[in-house]
């Protein structure tokens, strides 16, 4: 009988987790410290939220912000009717009660952030006849990729495009692919509110990933382009809040002590020679094995580097961000191979024998 056969996968039926062992994911939770003091804002608790599970607050004139506490949206309420930003699915219809609340007047106008249905999966309740704006790869997109929740964009633009309606204006920027194809920036000058989706989510780390973005190059680039407008307001997309300037510049000082650990770890552990080292280490006949200890090795350099760091008001990063302690992880991955894939090379093998040690 061969002794290298797999291990017998036990399961885990507990309540509220699915478990497997050997090579699942283990349980999270018993050994993470609270989530930071004032993360969960008072609404999260209100008789309101709790009954009906959306919260709307104005941020300034007339510029609202919609949350599911999980996904955020917005909408403008303008002389000749509401301009909605996003209909998360998580909000759905209400999206509509949230309108409502505070005015009486018709959705003329939707701009997708970009095209993925977390964001704009319920976009259809606004029903025929609202014109709808959007990237033209987004149009491209959901072209591609029909469906009837999302409705085909009605006016698309390529670089910039400015919207005014009802004495209401709003600047709609692509800067190139961040989080994905097509998702742009949204400004409205007067209000000072910027809402940039799945790049920055204020009071906490983002989710997996980097938000499961697709270009990381890019939406490094996005942070620093965010902070370049002059906003008092930002929505970003997920979680518990909308932002201050001050907040995301939180979010960016995180993700770049990411990027400084993700670096090191893999100047470290990506030479050849340390890669040899690894990989031989499980025998050669572990070939992925061996690949998982060093994709891993540079992931937990990285890791202990961001949450053992103390940052610029001498806090941890558990201590100021909500996430941090379970997140870390998957951005450390991300970054890394993003270093690998999409940042210049500083050498290659060499050809002939015993060659120079370079990064893999």
């Amino acid at each position: 009988m061969c002794e290298n056969r797999q291990k017998p996968i036990g399961v885990d039926h507990t309540s509220g987790f699915y478990g497997i062992d050997h090579y699942g994911f283990p349980r999270a939770g018993a050994d993470d410290p609270l989530d930071p003091e004032g993360y969960y804002p008072p609404y999260f608790r209100s008789e309101h939220f709790q009954k009906y599970g959306y919260h709307v607050e104005e941020l300034r004139g007339g510029f609202y912000w919609v949350t599911s506490a999980g996904y955020d949206a917005a909408f403008v309420v303008t002389e000749e009717g509401v301009v909605a930003i996003d209909a998360p699915p998580t909000l759905g219809e209400n999206m509509l009660a949230a309108i409502e609340d505070v005015t009486d007047k018709p959705v003329t106008h939707v701009i997708y952030s970009h095209w993925h249905a977390d964001h704009i999966g319920a976009a259809s309740v606004f029903g025929p006849g609202v014109e709808i704006v959007a990237h033209r790869l987004t149009r491209d997109l959901l072209e591609r990729f029909p469906d009837p929740k999302r409705p085909l964009p009605t006016t698309v633009f390529d670089d910039e495009l400015v919207l005014d309606v009802g004495g209401v204006t709003l600047e709609l920027s692509y800067k190139g692919e961040n989080h994905c194809p097509g998702n742009i920036f949204i400004y409205a000058p007067r209000q000072k509110v910027l809402t940039a989706v799945d790049i920055l989510s204020p009071g906490s780390v983002t989710f997996m990933h980097c938000d499961a973005s697709q270009n990381i190059s890019g939406w490094y680039e996005a942070h620093a382009q965010i902070l370049a407008y002059d906003f008092d307001f930002f929505v970003g997309g997920h979680h518990m809040h909308y932002g201050t300037y001050e907040q995301v510049e939180t979010c960016v000082e995180y993700f770049a002590d990411v990027l400084e650990g993700a670096t090191e770890a893999v100047e470290r552990f990506s030479r050849s020679d340390a890669l040899v080292d690894i990989v031989s280490d499980t025998g050669w006949n572990r070939m992925f094995v061996g690949t998982e200890n060093w994709i891993n090795s540079m992931a937990n350099h990285t890791t202990r580097h961001v949450l053992e760091k103390r940052t610029s008001d001498g806090r941890l990063w558990w201590e100021r961000l909500a996430g941090a302690t379970t997140q870390t992880k998957y951005h450390a991955y991300t970054v890394l191979e993003s270093i690998r894939l999409e940042r210049p090379r500083p050498d290659y093998r060499l050809r002939g024998e015993n060659p120079p040690v370079f990064l893999t």
